[in-house]
């Protein structure tokens, strides 16, 4: 049966009339606005952010716009104005300084005077009679200094100043000074603003730092950093730093760094019979030495884990871990509040499980009846306990299997305090799950970079992700592995394939992330799995990182190149340009603001080579095809001239399956 429910009142309110005349101008279609404005935008702190809306009103009046902005909590407003497009479209950028939350919207109105001077000056080319026109012209000059809010004193003086020299006495000067462009000037500033309308919500924007849309991930597990084999500890990696930092990354994540269970341990390759001086999965959060406070005491204490932060923020890495909202069955939380975890009607703990699989070694917590509120509290005071020991970016395991509004909770919490911390969405998902959890405040997301392979998937992604909405909330972080994913791309490719992903990953997002063993080309896979054999996540690792055939040159040039060329901070400023041949990607990122300018072509064939035709794209410069410009070589520093928008290029696997060219059109630099 159907439910039905009474309300009062009409559905259609009658309008105050006098309110609803002053409202002449339509404005809508804002972008980006997002779910209705339901969720903030995202912007990062000094970079450009554009608006667009359809702005129009009826007749022919000349109207104005501008882009208003005021920071979280302040009165204040500045204001950008908008520049026409096309079709009643209205576009303006503006640059926030701080970070944080911020509102925006849109204002505007009719100019009174830019029509008069519009008409006027149509009327005086057509050599008609405007003794009328100027005594229209001086009238508005005359509201313009009555209008309120009143013009500053300046605009004040100048105002009057024009009025005294546009007398009756002298038409003819009347009519030129008020057509000059020196007043047009000062009525477009000081001009009363008619029929002013502002769009009918404030829009919220949250402004990230800098590091939210810009940064390369290592990963590692200190375990397997230690000496000879041996159990690695944080003092081991302070010893490493110069590595990471070598290679050219910036943020230094480690997975779950807490006291591991010893109940069902994990042994090698995922067994459930672990030898003796097996560590355990460190996904297997808690044991009777703590649990998400605390450090695995094989690693150190939280003295260690302090000085390995303050040392990594010297060598110029931030660093990151895991929030993994999972625990062992020794997890102290189990016995201190059963109450936060699901129990089967036998009186056994429920475990973790997709079914089929079953992870034996752990326990979820659930988020709702009587875990609400302490839970969440205790949540949101694990990760403010984090940050007050110098980590401000988190990868968060799974989110997508808790609650939206936890998220949405826990991440304004955190931010009200720390505006500046990262959170980092690991959810290989459903796109729509994947964009939700965007929306309620991460700043970045896993993505299905991982699987892409064929340049039509890639192209395809990459347009979906770099033009539709999603791009003013949602910023993927292409991680090119994981502990959990050995990609079947890179397990059958080899070092061709590792160097080509490299070089998408770093080129095409702002954000990437290799974990360790990629420089070596790691790929021993689990048969017929996307999983590695003897992973570490169940085993200590003894890395050699000088192994033969290494790409740590290919990984120091790429982080070389982000750092070096600004287009390559954007994610959103990617185009795809024309290679024939669908085993080679051919794509530019281009940054107008500082003439720089960059042409990618990968090798997407780990196995042949290929000699291929492609088009330099000079329409871009306003150039003819068959124009010049300049390029140079940013693999072999050599320079030289395109002439012409044809030309041939050949890419070996063997040799390098990339080029990367710097183009210098006039006015650029190198």
């Amino acid at each position: 049966m159907a439910r039905s429910s009474t309300r009062k009142g009409s559905i259609l309110a009658r309008p105050d009339l006098g309110a609803l005349a002053e409202r002449r101008i339509a404005i809508e279609g804002i972008d980006p606005e997002i779910d209705g404005g339901r969720f903030p935008a995202r912007a990062v702190v000094g970079w450009p952010f554009e608006v667009e809306a359809d702005v129009f009103s009826d007749g022919h009046d000349v109207i104005r716009a501008a882009l208003v902005t005021r920071a979280d909590g302040a009165r204040e407003e500045s204001e950008v104005e908008m520049t026409h497009v096309i079709n009643d479209r209205w576009t303006a950028t503006t640059s926030f300084p701080d970070i944080g939350p911020w509102g925006y919207s849109i204002i505007a109105w009719r100019d009174l005077f830019a029509n008069w001077h519009k008409d006027t000056g149509k009327k005086i080319a057509a050599g008609l009679d405007v003794t009328l026109e100027a005594e229209e012209g001086r009238e508005l000059v005359q509201a313009a200094l009555e209008a309120r809010p009143r013009p500053s004193r300046e605009d004040r003086k100048a105002l009057k100043e024009l009025l005294d020299q546009v007398t009756p006495a002298a038409p003819h000067q009347r009519i030129d000074l008020l057509m000059s462009d020196a007043a047009l000037e000062l009525m477009l500033r000081a001009g009363p603003r008619v029929n002013l309308t502002r769009y009918e919500k404030e829009l919220a924007v949250f402004v990230d730092p800098v590091k939210a849309a810009f940064s390369a991930w290592y990963e590692l597990m200190p375990r397997s950093w230690g000496p000879d084999g041996e159990h690695g500890t944080f003092k081991d990696v302070i010893g490493r730093l110069d590595y990471v930092r070598d290679l050219g990354f910036d943020v230094l994540y480690f997975p779950p760094i807490h006291p591991i269970g010893k109940t069902n341990r994990k042994g090698r390759n995922n067994t459930l019979t672990p030898a003796p001086d097996d560590p355990g999965s460190p996904y297997a959060i808690g044991s009777e030495e703590g649990g998400h406070r605390e450090v695995h005491p094989a690693l150190g204490t939280l003295k260690d884990f302090d000085r390995l932060v303050k040392e990594a923020n010297r060598h110029g890495l931030e660093v990151a871990i895991d929030f993994a909202i999972q625990c062992s069955p020794d997890h102290p939380w189990i016995k201190e509040h059963p109450e936060w975890f699901d129990w089967r009607p036998d009186g056994t703990i429920k475990f973790a499980e997709n079914p089929p699989k079953k992870y034996e070694d752990i326990v979820n917590v659930h988020f709702y009846r009587k875990a609400i509120p302490d839970l969440w509290y205790e949540l949101r005071d694990i990760v403010l306990f984090w940050i007050d020991h110098g980590v401000k970016i988190f990868r968060v395991d799974n989110p997508h299997t808790k609650p939206f509004p936890f998220w949405e909770w826990m991440i304004a919490e955190v931010r009200e305090k720390y505006p500046d911390t990262v959170f980092l969405a690991e959810a290989f998902t459903r796109p729509k799950l994947m964009k939700r959890l965007a929306k309620v405040g991460f700043n970045q997301s896993y993505s299905y970079f991982t699987w892409r392979n064929t340049k039509h998937e890639l192209t395809e992604y990459l347009t979906e992700l770099t033009t539709e909405e999603c791009r003013h909330y949602m910023r993927p972080n292409f991680f090119v592995n994981t502990p959990d994913i050995n990609p079947v791309f890179l397990q059958t490719s080899g070092r061709p394939g590792f160097r080509s992903r490299l070089v998408l990953a770093a080129s095409l997002g702002g954000n990437y992330g290799v974990y360790n063993g990629y420089e070596i080309n790691e790929a021993t896979p689990v048969p017929g799995k996307e999983e590695y054999l003897d992973s570490e996540k169940y085993q200590l690792r003894d890395w050699d990182f000088d192994r033969e055939g290494h790409i740590k040159d290919d990984i120091r040039l790429m982080n070389s190149i982000r750092h070096e060329h600004p287009a390559m901070a954007d994610f959103t400023n990617l185009r795809f340009f024309t290679a024939h041949d669908d085993a080679v990607l051919y794509y530019g990122k281009f940054d107008e603001a500082t003439h720089s300018y960059l042409l990618f072509h990968v090798l997407l064939d780990p196995f042949a080579p290929r000699n291929f035709a492609f088009e330099v794209p000079l329409w871009e410069f306003g150039l003819p095809d068959d124009g010049a410009i300049e390029v140079r070589d940013l693999l072999h520093g050599n320079s030289f001239t395109w002439e012409g928008k044809s030309h041939m290029l050949s890419l070996s696997p063997e040799q390098r399956p990339y080029a990367i060219w710097q183009l210098l059109p006039r006015g650029g630099a190198a």
